[in-house]
């Protein structure tokens, strides 16, 4: 998964789909936020009782996997990008086709509206993509902060919903928002203010969108998983 979102385009959500373990991944995430809203009404036994039932030294082993992969392969994944565009292009194209085949024999059954899912998400994902040449950043673009606290809020907010979805990166999300460059000032302006802002919008994002997501797959998985196919198809255009 870390080196997945590394690359521009892909999504580590595509590589908990193909291992299996996206259901037990968003199940997690979807109880912790659970717990951080019983401790906001003060259930405290209650959110003790939900943090009990994480898996923590799964989640604690993943995220320790794709820190490494990041910090470990960044630099060779970034130089392989740069010399070796169309082979790295492939790669991933190849790691992607292979992801929707995983997951269209996870259906259970392929109804007409898993059929519409799949072809209505894959094509409105592939036509917002096309926006990409007009919505791609510059390399002379300011790395400034223009815009107020609350705008990186949300923006971290939507962003974040991108690292649990397969096809689809949190980094394009910031170019379309035309936040990309705004996040890179903060960053290095060392501009806390907004940092923490886009940092809280990134936990209540995260929050607020793995508990629908989990509460989708629990009763609409087929459909839920016919749209994240479509996802991957539309994305594939970036590749």
């Amino acid at each position: 998964m870390g080196s997945a979102d590394i690359v521009p385009g892909v999504s580590g959500g595509t590589v908990a789909l193909v291992l299996g373990i996206y259901d037990q991944l968003i199940h997690n995430i979807s109880q912790g936020a659970h717990a951080i809203k019983q401790l906001l009404t003060r259930d405290v036994s209650g959110a003790i009782d939900t943090l009990k039932r994480i898996e923590w030294i799964w989640l604690f082993t993943l995220l320790a996997g794709i820190l490494a992969a990041v910090f470990a392969l960044s630099s060779v994944i970034e130089t392989l990008l740069d010399e070796q565009p169309i082979r790295m292009s492939a790669l991933f194209f190849g790691l992607i086709l292979g992801s929707i085949w995983v997951a269209v024999r996870m259906l259970d059954k392929i109804d007409g509206i898993s059929i519409a899912l799949m072809l209505g998400i894959g094509g409105a994902m592939f036509l917002l993509l096309g926006l990409r040449s007009d919505t791609d950043v510059a390399d002379s673009a300011a790395e400034v902060v223009t815009k107020p606290w609350w705008v990186f809020f949300l923006a971290g907010a939507i962003a974040i919903c991108a690292m649990i979805l397969p096809g689809i990166s949190g980094s394009f999300i910031l170019v379309v928002l035309g936040m990309y460059t705004e996040v890179l000032g903060a960053v290095n302006d060392r501009d806390f203010t907004v940092l923490i802002a886009f940092t809280l919008g990134c936990v209540v994002g995260l929050a607020l969108f793995s508990t629908l997501l989990n509460w989708l797959l629990e009763r609409y998985h087929r459909w839920v998983l016919a749209a994240m196919i479509g996802l991957m198809l539309g994305s594939m255009r970036v590749l």
